[in-house]
């Protein structure tokens, strides 16, 4: 059967009408129109839905045997649009966003909330979690973008790059080198210096040349989270290396920042989302507030 939607209101409306006349007045066409397509649907079903007379026109049995039927359509198809329309308008939906811990306490919060101010019935979720798991998290479909630092990209999924920090080094306000405008690589070997497990120093050392990191390859404390390492230089223990976008951290330590030089180390941070997974409405609408309104690229 080829049956329409348009060839089933059509059904509905002469029927509660009784009348082909207020029926198409209702349709907004005219009487000769909606004769064709009621005559359409009769043949594509091969049945007569009416019995008419001189004296009146009345649904026949085989109208009102598949009226449940087409009452129960209808209303689905009504539904589904409502849905469809709910989800473009943002009246509802989820977002649900993997970010790596540093910068889910950084600057997100700030525009989840100018987010949510805009769409309050969206509801939108933060998965906080470690460097390694923003990509895998996104892959499963357990959230629906990712923002954190460069990785070896999974066939799945797309990125794109959105802010670019250059290292800095974090220290007491009041050690001899924090009103130096920078420092050099090299100058870090006379510091004590904390330093990150994993990525985050990898990619210094591979920037430098091995003379020049062997004191990031042997500091005198190696640690897992940046709040642990800022604590310990809050503390008098040393000094660390982290990134602008965590400059809040830094000043709730009580510590200032000053770039590293000799040479600039960049590290991009990318938002990931998979590439045949078609993203709803909402978040595409929460990437463009968070690229217009992020402010990690300012710093």
């Amino acid at each position: 059967m080829n049956v329409t939607l348009r060839q089933l209101r059509a059904f509905l409306a002469v029927h509660q009408e009784g009348s082909f006349t207020k029926a198409a007045e209702n349709l907004h066409i005219t009487q000769s129109a909606l004769s064709s397509i009621i005559k359409e649907l009769e043949l594509n079903l091969e049945l007569g839905l009416f019995d008419r007379s001189t004296r009146k026109l009345e649904t026949s049995e085989a109208g009102r045997n598949i009226l449940p039927a087409v009452i129960r359509m209808l209303d689905e198809m009504d539904a589904l649009t409502n849905e469809v329309m709910g989800l473009k308008k943002l009246d509802y939906g989820k977002v649900r966003i993997a970010v790596v811990q540093q910068l889910a306490s950084a600057e997100l919060p700030r525009i989840i909330a100018l987010y949510s101010k805009m769409f309050p019935q969206v509801e939108v979720s933060l998965i906080d979690c470690g460097v390694e798991n923003v990509q895998e998290i996104v892959n499963l479909g357990e959230a629906d973008i990712g923002i954190g630092p460069e990785r070896k990209l999974l066939s799945s999924l797309n990125k794109q790059l959105i802010f670019s920090h250059p290292f800095h080094l974090a220290l007491p306000p009041n050690h001899p080198i924090a009103k130096e405008a920078s420092i050099r690589w090299k100058d870090l070997a006379n510091l004590e210096l904390i330093t990150l497990r994993g990525s985050f120093t990898e990619l210094i050392i591979d920037n430098l040349l091995r003379e020049s990191s062997e004191y990031i390859i042997s500091p005198k404390y190696l640690v897992n989270f940046m709040s642990t390492a800022l604590s310990m230089v809050a503390n008098g223990l040393g000094v660390t290396i982290c990134l602008p976008y965590a400059i809040e951290s830094v000043k709730q330590n009580g510590l200032v920042i000053i770039p590293i030089c000799d040479p600039i180390i960049y590290r991009n941070f990318y938002l990931y989302s998979c590439k045949n997974r078609e993203k709803l409405p909402a978040v595409q609408k929460f990437i463009d507030v968070f690229l217009k309104n992020m402010q990690f690229n300012k710093v």
